[in-house]
């Protein structure tokens, strides 16, 4: 890969630079969105306990990084949600309809045993290519 045209955008989660990522990374046409967790502007999660709070800023966190990289939300081809508990999964897809209704990634939602933080209920990734101008 050409390292001079790989762009990075971090989100300001304090665990970027302890793992050493980025929030999103675009090469060419592709980005790739970290797994996004509900970190608020404090740093603190939010929505704890609500898993439509939490995957809905995840989703703000993944767009802003996306337009960020100069790509926008009808560019995503696919999302993934795991979830700390499965039940949830309509409340999370509620809100993953506000944001993709009518573009319609794939998408694949899965359970997973614990995130970092036991607070966290939600982590989204996103994968994006931007349409040919």
């Amino acid at each position: 890969m050409n390292q001079k045209n790989r762009q990075q955008v971090f989100s300001g989660s304090p665990y970027e630079p302890k793992i050493g990522i980025c929030r999103a990374v675009r090469t060419g046409r592709f980005i790739a969105v970290s797994g996004t967790t509900p970190i608020g502007p404090d740093r603190k999660t939010v929505g704890i306990g609500d898993p439509a709070v939490q995957s809905r800023r995840c989703f703000e966190i993944i767009k802003a990084a996306i337009e960020g990289l100069g790509g926008k939300l009808s560019d995503v081809i696919r999302t993934r949600i795991l979830l700390t508990r499965i039940e949830d999964w309509e409340k999370v897809s509620m809100v993953h309809g506000e944001f993709f209704k009518d573009i319609r990634p794939a998408n694949t939602i899965m359970q997973v045993t614990r995130f970092i933080d036991p607070e966290w209920l939600i982590e989204i990734e996103a994968d994006v290519v931007i349409e040919e101008e």
